[in-house]
């Protein structure tokens, strides 16, 4: 969540680029189609293509992309492209699709793209990012390794960095066409994931033909995390499981109202079921559920939080549990989300894990919170904020599904933070309710000014390098900046924006991260998205477009 968590995505492909404009922007002449630099195809066509009569809406879509198929550099969109979803808009009666390219039936690794379809059945946007085919084609066509076998093959890597490795919360592979530098390898993009000996979810990318590894990258990160450079603590002795699983599981359940004391004295109600005579911090009635399980100070095994009452006196899970419940509501009251995969997905929450581990991630099946160590951290469930943000990062994998490097990781930082803090309406800070405890007033970052913690607040300052993958967390500061000025309003860099307040804001990032951002997005097309979701919701010369120009042009993106 803070200066280094988990997100959800993959490996890196190739980002787009974004220029730098004047302190004094004109709003009028806003491009209608922008390139991918590395590709030289579209990213973004903003120009209405009008359907031939007779179509339905999958089909326009095949023959909008068919009609530019030059640009995109294909023979044929019926082959190249597979339809992956389709979202009917009730409110605007539009349809958005999401595709994926590939290569006789083998999608093509990050090239993924969102059209979408108005009312009349015409398109009106294209995000996304297409490999020229001529790239593609010298990819292998037939694979030597199994997927087994290249899970196998990542596992022993992993295991030869951080010990043998636990029990796996997740492990799969799946075959692409991987392009990278202009080559294309026909391989297997393989996720493991486990908290023993230590976080981890793996990417790693393995050649189906030789069995090499090309790419690998643990999503969680602890270096920056924690500010005093603590190690996390593994391998205590643990106890055995409180009751047999499937026992529970099997049993006859009731539900019911508990209550406890968070962290900081709060008082918290949320679900309990009773099996026989114990309680469990289990809740039913969103989605599949949500659960809070202890780690025990360990990280090899979990354990059921129970009680003999309605009452639970584990002040980490209690704010664990009752914020997650929260979190989902916030999502399914303002945007009918159901969960982070709006199928239900259970929410599982895992509190207590290691010891003085000054972390929260999320790893694709469980949101972790550490104790802390007291002094940078207290017990990170603490904070309603770092919930949401994690909680997001679950939605954002389901969704846009943003690479987890540079500009489009940056983005998928800033979404978790805006989102935080839409959710934790108290500030514009994160992290301030569990960030150096001794120290009152401070946060581990500002969505307002993001400068105060060292972070660029305009694209011109953005971080450069590599570390942190290209500076996720760093340069997550200029949308958050953006996002701050588009609510709240302001003047920055000569450029003044009028505020169209937070309930606008969130529909309008709500809906570029679910109908529009794709994998590869960049800030320019962050940019775009937002303008597309504030025109469907407010109308093209609304003054929520004008806003939401105002504000990237203020931080420098256009």
């Amino acid at each position: 969540m803070k200066k280094k968590s988990v997100v959800t995505a993959v490996l890196a492909t190739a980002v787009l680029g974004t220029s730098l404009v004047s302190a004094t922007p004109s709003f009028a002449a806003e491009e209608k189609v922008a390139f991918n630099q590395e590709y030289k195809t579209p990213s973004f066509i903003g120009e209405k293509w009008v359907a031939p009569k007779g179509l339905d809406k999958k089909q326009t879509v095949i023959a909008f992309l068919d009609a530019k198929k030059g640009e995109f550099k294909i023979k044929n969109a019926a082959d190249s492209f597979k339809v992956k979803s389709e979202t009917a808009d009730k409110a605007t009666k539009s349809t958005h699709f999401r595709l994926q390219q590939q290569v006789n039936g083998v999608p093509v690794f990050g090239a993924d793209s969102a059209v979408s379809v108005d009312a009349e059945g015409n398109v009106n946007s294209f995000f996304g990012q297409v490999v020229p085919e001529e790239i593609l084609a010298d990819a292998a066509t037939e694979a030597k390794v199994s997927g087994k076998e290249a899970l196998k093959i990542a596992s022993k890597a992993i295991a030869k960095e951080v010990g043998k490795l636990g029990k796996l919360d997740k492990e799969k592979a799946e075959l692409f066409v991987y392009a990278v530098d202009g080559k294309a390898t026909l391989a297997y993009v393989t996720e493991v994931s486990f908290l023993d000996p230590a976080p981890g979810r793996y990417i790693t990318v393995v050649d189906a033909v030789s069995g090499k590894i090309l790419e690998q990258e643990n999503l969680i990160h602890d270096d920056k995390y924690d500010k005093q450079g603590a190690k996390v603590a593994t391998g205590y002795t643990t106890v055995e499981s409180i009751k047999d699983e499937a026992a529970v599981a099997d049993a006859v359940a009731a539900n019911a109202t508990g209550s406890g004391y968070g962290i900081l004295g709060n008082y918290q109600t949320f679900e309990v079921t009773l099996s026989g005579s114990t309680y469990y911090l289990r809740g039913t009635s969103r989605g599949l559920g949500t659960e809070t399980l202890n780690a025990n100070n360990g990280t090899s095994r979990l354990y059921y939080v129970t009680s003999t009452s309605t009452t639970f006196s584990d002040a980490a899970a209690v704010d664990a549990e009752a914020y997650a419940e929260r979190v989902y509501d916030y999502y399914k009251n303002n945007f009918g989300r159901n969960s982070v995969d709006n199928a239900g997905q259970q929410l599982l929450s895992v509190v207590h894990y290691s010891r003085k581990y000054n972390n929260a991630f999320w790893n694709g099946t469980y949101m972790v919170y550490g104790d802390g160590d007291g002094s940078v951290f207290r017990p990170l469930s603490a904070g309603l904020d770092v919930i949401a943000h994690e909680m997001t990062h679950g939605v954002t994998e389901h969704s846009a599904n943003l690479v987890y490097q540079n500009e489009s990781g940056a983005l998928n930082e800033s979404i978790s933070d805006i989102f935080g803090a839409m959710v934790d309406r108290d500030d514009w800070l994160m992290g301030e309710d569990v960030y150096t405890p001794a120290t009152p007033g401070d946060a581990l970052r500002s969505i307002s000014n993001p400068a105060a913690y060292g972070d660029p607040d305009h694209y011109s300052k953005r971080y450069t390098g590599t570390e942190d993958n290209g500076g996720v967390h760093t340069n997550s500061g200029i949308n958050n900046k953006a996002a701050y000025l588009l609510s709240d309003g302001g003047t920055h860099y000569g450029v003044t924006v009028t505020g169209i307040g937070r309930e606008a804001t969130e529909k309008i990032y709500y809906r570029a991260l679910t109908l529009y951002l794709t994998s590869s997005s960049n800030y320019a097309a962050m940019r775009q998205a937002a303008i597309q979701a504030a025109t469907d919701l407010y109308g093209a010369t609304s003054t929520q477009v004008n806003s939401v120009k105002q504000a990237y042009s203020a931080v420098g993106v256009n």
